[in-house]
């Protein structure tokens, strides 16, 4: 009897910490690898996986319609609009941040939505994880040719 508790025992708080781990991690990033990107480079038109653009121009502005966006870690949206952007960039990879010219309806608030750039074969890739990360929410992935 002691030997099927303690099995018994240990089961339940293996399967208590692979619950524990799974609610703590994210999606992982979408296929691809860092990479650097010029102005030139990113001003194009990106489209993510429901027909979303985001049209980057060279003059640092932009336009999007019903594009996905994350405003906030728990919050994935899509938005329309109109703003500016910037980029910069680390070692190994570029950043772009699109700031809307109107604020958030929900919380009033301007601050830039970033995504991160990834090069998965010829595709180029912007993207930001989308949601909570207890709920598994795709990301929010953006995709144009590379040149």
């Amino acid at each position: 009897m002691l030997r099927y508790r303690r099995t018994a025992l240990s089961l339940f708080a293996t399967a208590l910490a692979l619950t524990a781990c799974g609610r703590l991690t994210v999606m992982p990033p979408p296929e691809g690898v860092p990479v650097v990107l010029r102005p030139a480079e990113l001003a194009t038109t990106w489209t993510d996986s429901d027909g979303g653009t985001l049209t980057l121009k060279p003059d640092g502005t932009f336009i999007a319609d019903e594009v996905c966006i994350a405003h906030s870690w728990d919050e994935g949206l899509t938005a329309s609009g109109t703003g500016t952007w910037a980029h910069r960039s680390i070692k190994k990879q570029s950043f772009v941040g699109v700031t809307f010219d109107a604020p958030h309806p929900e919380t009033g608030e301007r601050k830039p939505d970033s995504y991160d750039a990834l090069r998965h074969n010829k595709v180029l890739k912007l993207w930001v994880p989308v949601g909570d990360p207890d709920n598994d929410y795709p990301n929010c992935v953006l995709t144009s040719p590379a040149s």
